[in-house]
């Protein structure tokens, strides 16, 4: 009971300090990077930038006048199933907003107009860097993801992912009417897309690994030199030949990018006429790679 307790306690400890760490640089993309372009990339800062850009509301402050009520919002029509993680993630982004506003204020890293594309690239990166931490500790992003929760829950035919794209873009293009210029909306879906492929890694992982799948009649001997030479596991899959219809031995493996032209070679040397197909494997978990129960957030 005791193990299980401080367990318990080492694991929250854990995820609470990941969420501090993503709204942390989360907060630098927000105020060091998009501010002071006057982007709004979708959520409830996008809306606090607009708002302080008009009306020189601060962006923190904002950020958590519209997001607490999103959180009662949809605690009450969809059940409490946000928790204390994301109210911790609100909490403490409003929090870091407010202190680079105070400590850094709203220049820019870098004048000048051609900075801008740079800046709203590192401003994607600090944001979905930052984001995919949070996510990866299972908390929500609070903000327009309860939007388009509730929006789904009365439109059931449109999925989570659309719903998003949809409140996030009308919040871009309320820069428009805002501030009268393209370039900001079309820079804003910029940082979006930037983010959304830097979330995708952070919570993916940035993995280098290569699935093989090798089709061969020595079969044996290939699955031998793997063992022995690259020190990778192998499994043995049954197939058939579509044109031919003799039974196939297909062999896969997963191994690293460095490894792949050893394979290969390998390969080669015991049957030139082999099939090799080699595909990304962003994700690779078990023995051998990273820890299947690490990357559960159970390490």
């Amino acid at each position: 009971m005791f193990d299980k307790i401080k367990f318990l306690r080492h694991e929250n400890v854990k995820n609470y300090g990941m969420i501090f760490l993503g709204t942390f640089i989360m907060s630098i993309g927000f105020v060091v990077f998009i501010s002071p372009l006057k982007l709004a990339p979708g959520g409830v800062y996008g809306i606090a930038i607009i708002l302080h850009h008009l009306f020189q509301f601060p962006i923190g402050w904002s950020g958590l006048a519209l997001d607490l009520p999103l959180l009662l919002m949809g605690t009450l029509w969809l059940g409490p199933k946000f928790g204390a993680k994301t109210l911790a993630g609100i909490l403490s982004l409003s929090g870091f907003i407010t202190f680079w506003e105070h400590i850094y204020g709203y220049a820019p890293l870098v004048a000048g107009d051609s900075s801008h594309f740079i800046l709203a690239l590192g401003g994607g990166v600090f944001i979905g860097l930052g984001l995919g931490i949070v996510f990866r500790t299972r908390a929500t992003s609070g903000g327009s993801d309860i939007i388009a929760m509730i929006i789904c829950k009365y439109f059931r035919h449109l999925p989570l992912g659309t719903a998003l794209i949809i409140v996030d873009s009308i919040i871009v293009l309320g820069t428009l009417p805002a501030f009268k210029d393209w370039s900001i909306p079309l820079y804003s879906w910029l940082v979006i897309y930037v983010s959304g492929i830097v979330i995708d890694k952070v919570i993916a992982g940035f993995s280098s690994a290569k699935a093989v799948i090798i089709i061969s009649e020595h079969y044996d001997e290939i699955r031998q030199k793997i063992i022995d030479n690259l020190q990778r596991g192998c499994t043995c899959l049954h197939g058939e030949g579509m044109y031919s219809h003799k039974e196939k031995k297909i062999i896969y493996t997963v191994l690293s990018r460095k490894q792949l032209s050893q394979l290969i070679y390998l390969v080669h040397e015991i049957d030139a006429n082999a099939f090799l197909s080699v595909q990304d494997s962003s994700v690779t978990l078990g023995e051998g790679f990273e820890s299947l129960k690490e990357k559960a957030g159970k390490g």
